[in-house]
């Protein structure tokens, strides 16, 4: 235990965190911290902490993770794409593509959908309300509709009064991808998005697929009944969907950024759609699947950050080109350690904000 003790303060890094990055990754993987972490600043690679606790293994660079709710920016490019072919229409109701789904349709339109202003109860809410809630869903397989009922068993907010953001919103967007297509969302993702920018190491896993594939760090989710990390690598993920379930690394994270800010995804009408933001909260506001915020040095990142049961990511990407992603094996309710929290929470910023 003291060897995996002492790789937890030391970063295994391919070369030296930026000096300029003062919020820096060894002191995420402190005791109490996150198991380990993995970066990609503007095309190089960095790790730090441990891939695996039982082992001591070192994290994989550029390793694949869970990547949570940033799914959702792949879910609104081929959103958009689909407007942008005349197949829908952002201002049109949700009835029009999904009739009979959600009581309030009528006056639900795709843009409130992407835009979380829908008023929609989130469906997670109802199921993961601590950390062990996360061990009930483990092994569970759930399917996007059931999703959508367990979301319409709470109360709703009316449609378009203000922002409040709900994983089902982005279950019923990706149920439109398909309704209108009649493709599987994940084959959308991929022939729209994954292979036409070409990321090597970014997938939606299929039905019943629990482990990760390819070199990868563990993930950790700490267990409420001994206080231990324990190893939540392998998982159902389908309750995150079109939500949240899907895989990529660091480094892919950044190319899609890139490649989605240089116009490569998306037209210029397009883009500025997803890109045109409403007040979300004091940190940052959000467009269509996109948040925007602020920086430290003047001017503001886009991106969008997620967390899954076992890993945590927080990206930006400017327009004048910088890219950045975190990755860290495990989620804000197993971190003890407030230096660890503010360490990851302040190392975007101050990545980008270094040049």
């Amino acid at each position: 235990m003291s060897r995996i003790l002492a790789a937890l303060m030391v970063a295994a890094t391919a070369t030296a965190v930026p000096a300029a990055a003062p919020h820096g990754m060894p002191d995420m993987v402190v005791p109490g911290g996150c198991p380990g972490a993995l970066a990609s600043i503007q095309g190089r690679q960095w790790t730090a902490g441990v891939g695996d606790l039982r082992t001591g293994g070192k994290v994989p660079l550029n390793g694949r993770v869970r990547i949570g709710s940033a799914s959702k920016m792949f879910v609104s490019v081929v959103l958009l794409q689909l407007a942008g072919e005349g197949r829908i229409g952002l201002d049109e109701p949700m009835e029009r593509y999904l009739p009979g789904v959600v009581p309030d349709g009528e006056r639900i339109t795709v843009r409130m959908l992407l835009q979380h202003t829908s008023g929609l109860p989130d469906y997670t809410e109802a199921m993961i309300q601590e950390n062990a809630d996360y061990f009930t869903l483990r092994n569970r397989y759930f399917e996007p509709r059931e999703l959508v009922d367990i979301a319409l068993s709470m109360p709703s907010r009316p449609p378009g009064a203000a922002w409040s953001y709900s994983n089902t919103n982005y279950v019923l967007a990706g149920l439109i991808a398909q309704r209108v297509t009649g493709r599987p969302l994940a084959e959308l993702i991929t022939t729209r998005v994954i292979d036409r920018i070409g990321l090597r190491d970014t997938y939606l896993p299929t039905v019943g697929e629990k482990d990760l594939r390819g070199p990868h760090p563990h993930g950790y989710v700490r267990n409420p009944v001994d206080d231990r990390m324990t190893d939540f690598t392998v998982m159902d993920p389908s309750w995150g969907w079109g939500a949240g379930q899907m895989v990529s690394t660091p480094g892919d994270v950044n190319t899609f950024l890139r490649a989605l800010l240089d116009g490569r995804l998306l037209d210029r009408a397009q883009l500025e759609q997803m890109k045109t933001t409403v007040e979300a909260t004091d940190e940052w506001r959000y467009g269509l699947g996109l948040m925007q915020t602020p920086l430290s040095c003047g001017g503001f990142a886009w991106g969008h950050g997620g967390d899954i049961a076992g890993y945590s990511i927080r990206d930006g990407a400017t327009d004048d080109g910088r890219t950045v992603t975190l990755a860290v094996t495990t989620t804000d309710g197993s971190i003890q350690s407030q230096s660890a929290q503010t360490a990851r929470a302040g190392f975007v910023d101050a990545a980008l904000c270094a040049g």
